[in-house]
């Protein structure tokens, strides 16, 4: 029984890493006919729907309290409203690759907003030096030495944006989400349902629906980049969650950007400067250090 429970979690963490790896390729698929904010409604829409299957399923009910919904809209905001957007327009500007890999930053920026705002992570060494060390991967991988080469400045400021308000998100939804005690597809409903409904009106007004004649690929790309990469794999994230703890649970974006870099190479043909997944390991080691993993491993074998 044991060992099935092992073997499931790790069949969970392998499709959820590569659900969020492929997710850049389907962006950048997406964008063929929509804009960026089309595919950011796009991608909401797909994954409130497939949440409307999951509840069907479970017979799950949603909350009724204005409460509830207040702080469920400020996260689908924070987590997938704007930085859906910002994601999406970066990658009309730079590579997926260059993209999964500034993602992976995440948990360095969720650890600063933990320092500075919640104050909720004490500053240990292991901390300041996780994300001094990421910090300098970012450096790394814009190749900050040579001005950022051929990087638009936009496009680098909206993925860092992006990346900050995940690190808001993150601490937002375990400090007033996860207290409601909703069914895990209730809240990622709640989330990414919101955050359709406050993109709708901007994607409707602000300019052309589509850009261009869509295929059969492109559509699909949308259609799995919603109901898979912001439906299921945050379904697939919360059994893990629940199954092995955050510390392991976190470090699937640590696989993300290695699966979006190889995409991204061999089907979209896409040139990888060197110094774009040296700074990718770089910005993963820091994200490491600074979650702690690194030191719990390094405990585990030494105690072994």
């Amino acid at each position: 029984m044991k060992q099935n429970k092992t073997s499931a979690w790790l069949i969970w963490f392998s499709i959820a890493g590569l659900i969020w790896g492929a997710s850049f390729l389907f962006i950048e698929l997406a964008l063929t006919f929509l804009t960026p904010i089309g595919v950011a409604f796009g991608r909401t829409f797909f994954g409130a729907l497939a949440m409307v299957v999951a509840m069907l399923i479970f017979r799950s009910k949603l909350p009724t309290s204005f409460e509830a919904w207040k702080h469920l809209t400020i996260a689908g905001i924070l987590m997938s409203s704007i930085p859906f957007v910002l994601f999406a327009y970066a990658q009309t500007q730079v590579t997926s690759a260059l993209a999964a890999i500034i993602n992976a930053v995440t948990p360095i920026t969720t650890v600063i907003v933990l320092l500075v705002a919640f104050r909720t992570e004490k500053l240990k060494p292991n901390v300041v030096a996780g994300i001094v060390i990421g910090l300098l991967g970012v450096l790394v991988v814009l190749g900050a030495w040579q001005g950022f080469g051929e990087n638009n400045p936009l496009a680098i400021v909206a993925m860092l944006t992006a990346v900050f308000l995940y690190g808001i998100g993150t601490p937002y939804v375990r400090k007033y989400v996860t207290p409601l005690k909703l069914a895990t597809e209730v809240s990622v409903f709640g989330q990414i349902g919101t955050a359709a409904l406050t993109l709708l009106p901007v994607y409707l007004l602000s300019g052309p629906l589509i850009t261009a004649v869509p295929d059969i690929q492109s559509v699909g790309a949308i259609v799995t980049l919603g109901a898979l990469g912001s439906g299921v794999a945050y379904l697939l994230y919360y059994k893990i969650l629940d199954v092995v703890g955050s510390a392991i649970a976190s470090s699937v974006t640590y696989i993300t950007p290695v699966i979006a870099v190889i995409l991204g190479v061999i089907l979209l043909g896409e040139k990888l400067h060197w110094y774009e997944p040296v700074g990718g390991v770089i910005v993963i080691l820091g994200a490491a250090i600074s979650q702690g993993s690194v030191l719990t491993l390094f405990r585990k074998k030494t105690i072994a």
